[in-house]
């Protein structure tokens, strides 16, 4: 076929029919909810599959945004594929074409075939992505036998028209379903969902030292800039009127809970620091809040488990799992929280319900949109990380961390404030110490402590001099132990080191 239309054309043409491929995922997605896009399910993937050292470099080098980075990245290789079948598709190689169309859509239904709780369904979307490009394209190159036949501008009129109706099409699929997902994690408020009442609330929070520090992390880290990290590349949406909890396996008496019900029993308030393991020395992987649920302990007892069970797994809606011991039901107040500083729990924070688990790294215990709680065995079942190199057992580890002034800034001479946090649950921290240019070490001023098990803010006046200026801290916890100066690296059970910076004092 001679082709009417020029290769840069071409290639937009094929941008254009697979966008509108994955544009119909989400009219999919409306019909049968809990259905991943082909973006999404082959995203999963990766994550699932990824090297341990993968994902710390990503978490190092982009932070929270490390998603949004694996999205555009898997999108640009989408649309490189995209230009070249185009620009095969309209110059007559329309087999080659279609061999990566074929490709593209095999890969993305294995990537599906292998979401949480997939069936057969779960295929749909990425069928429908292939044969809905296939159909734009036919489309569009009977458009552009026209153009060759009538000899007129290929850039308008009826190819124009063609592409217009497509990209509108696309446009209304891809918002109306960010609108139903939109709707559907704001369930909550249309349920008219009420974060119960603690039987025996908390005192209210101190005087925040921060209001009057600037730089200081918060004594209560605003949940919408509390640190995120997790295996699920959306956030999942449950509907709380179908969603249950069990409790099985190793136990005499398995349990099933609504969300209702699980509401309904004793609730009480937890103030807990939580941190990922991956956090580096001096991160921001750490957030310090006040949840709300009922007492794990509880439920477990309830459950009846057998005396063989040591491990307690987690399991998420999205497949993720994490198992910590039986052991840590000791009295720490683990919990089902299902409220986070007076909200309902954010959607990106696990509703309907999370485990916290005080004085654990996240990745063994802290399992969001949690479904399933099952009594099994270290020797029978590994959570989520361990298999890819993360410790079994994983204790947060005593930390301090500068946050003000800032590493690399540039302050002036004068009365500064050196501040910041440190943590060390379950003992709780007794003292910070900072040291400037590797002079004496001096003891700070700690703010007020809400619990063993949080962080505790950190602040000692500093008369600053001109010149260069590297700055340590480091805490003693509960129990008399200095953490320790020697550098570790995050993998396999949590980083160690002094936090150190440096910044240019200007006179």
């Amino acid at each position: 076929m001679n082709n009417p239309i020029g290769s840069r054309t071409s290639g937009l043409l094929g941008v254009l029919a697979v966008g509108a491929g994955l544009a119909s995922t989400q009219l999919v997605g409306l019909i049968f909810r809990g259905v991943n896009d082909p973006i999404v399910s082959i995203g999963n993937r990766i994550i699932d599959n990824v090297p341990a050292a993968v994902k710390e470099f990503a978490i190092r080098a982009f932070g929270l945004a490390d998603k949004l980075v694996l999205v555009m990245s898997i999108s640009a290789v989408i649309l490189l594929l995209a230009l070249v079948i185009g620009r095969l598709f309209f110059s007559g190689k329309q087999k080659a074409a279609k061999i990566i169309i074929a490709l593209m859509t095999v890969t993305a239904c294995a990537a599906s075939f292998f979401d949480a709780n997939a069936t057969i369904v779960s295929l749909l979307p990425s069928l429908t992505a292939g044969l809905t490009t296939l159909w734009v394209l036919k489309i569009l190159e009977k458009q552009s036998g026209q153009l060759a036949a009538q000899e007129y501008d290929p850039s308008r009129r009826t190819l124009m028209r063609a592409v217009g109706l497509v990209s509108a099409a696309s446009a209304a699929a891809v918002i109306a379903g960010s609108y139903v997902r939109t709707q559907a994690t704001q369930q909550f408020e249309k349920l008219n969902l009420v974060l119960p009442k603690a039987l025996k609330p908390l005192p209210p929070a101190p005087a925040d030292p921060a209001l009057v520090t600037p730089g200081l992390s918060k004594l209560f880290t605003p949940n919408d800039a509390f640190y995120r990290i997790d295996t699920a590349l959306v956030v999942p949406v449950v509907d709380v009127s179908t969603w249950r909890l069990t409790i099985d396996g190793m136990v005499g008496n398995p349990l099933e809970f609504t969300y209702s019900e699980l509401t309904s029993r004793p609730v009480f308030e937890l103030d807990n620091t939580i941190a990922c393991v991956s956090n580096e020395v001096g991160g921001g992987l750490v957030g310090n809040a006040r949840w709300v649920g009922i007492r794990l302990d509880d439920l477990i007892n309830e459950a009846k488990p057998e005396s063989l069970a040591d491990q307690i797994m987690g399991y998420s809606v999205d497949g993720f799992t994490a198992g910590f011991p039986t052991t840590s039901l000791d009295g720490r107040d683990a919990m089902l929280a299902f409220g986070m500083n007076g909200e309902l729990l954010p959607p990106e924070h696990g509703f309907p319900v999370r485990i916290i688990v005080p004085g654990l790294y996240g990745y063994v215990s802290a399992t969001k949109w949690l479904t399933r709680i099952e009594l099994t065995r270290f020797d029978k079942a590994q959570g989520y990380w361990i298999p890819r190199g993360w410790s079994k057992l994983a204790p947060i580890k005593t930390a301090s961390r500068i946050d003000t002034p800032a590493s690399r800034s540039s302050i002036k001479a004068g009365k500064q404030v050196i501040a910041g946090v440190a943590w060390a649950p379950m003992s709780g921290i007794s003292k910070v110490e900072v040291s400037v240019n590797d002079g004496p070490w001096q003891v700070a001023t700690l703010g007020p402590k809400l619990a063993n098990i949080t962080w505790q803010q950190w602040w000692l006046d500093w008369d600053a001099t001109a010149g260069e200026a590297v700055i340590s801290a480091r805490a003693t916890n509960g129990d008399g132990q200095l953490q320790s100066s020697q550098i570790v690296a995050v993998a396999p059970n949590g980083a160690e080191g002094w936090h150190t910076i440096g910044l240019s004092v200007s006179s």
